[in-house]
């Protein structure tokens, strides 16, 4: 049975699927080691639970565990250890006193800073490293890549950043 030949531009998506896995596996690496430098002891899964929580703000465990693609009694374990921690916090809300509410604490959003200027540095060091004749459209690929996933932008997650706790 002979094989069809490939459409060139399933090719060429295909070769930047492969690329932007591997810079996935990239990023995860360094998102590791950023967690590993510090003194708390955070896993990667815990990290982006608050990570979460400063892009929307404070959330219902149910709405976190949907976002994290995780069930709701996962994402309250995961909230407990967090607040055994003392990086999030649990909130009842006047309008909805049958939810429990999670939020970031003064350290856990300190946390999340630290680690997100620790990888800020990291990837400014591999793009110093690299000789790009069109950065600004590299970057606006980038960006719509994460404008499709639903995802905020690097300076709108640094706002939310600064307006959390």
């Amino acid at each position: 049975m002979t094989v069809p030949a490939a459409d060139p531009r399933d090719e060429a998506e295909e070769q930047v699927t492969a690329a932007l896995l591997a810079l996935s596996r990239v990023f995860v690496g360094l998102a590791a080691r950023s967690l590993a430098g510090l003194d708390e002891d955070v896993t990667l899964a815990q990290y982006r639970t608050l990570v979460l929580l400063v892009s929307p703000g404070p959330q219902r465990i149910v709405d976190l565990a949907q976002e994290l693609g995780v069930t709701s009694s996962t994402a309250t374990r995961m909230c407990n250890r967090l607040v055994r921690k003392g990086l999030v916090a649990r909130r009842n809300r006047d309008d909805d006193r049958r939810a429990a509410w999670v939020t970031l604490t003064p350290a856990g959003r300190d946390l999340v800073g630290n680690v997100m200027r620790r990888r800020a540095t990291e990837i400014a060091r591999l793009v110093g490293d690299l000789s790009m004749t069109r950065p600004r459209a590299f970057a606006s690929v980038v960006e719509a890549l994460v404008e499709a996933s639903g995802e905020v932008t690097d300076a709108q997650w640094w706002r939310r950043w600064a307006e959390s706790v």
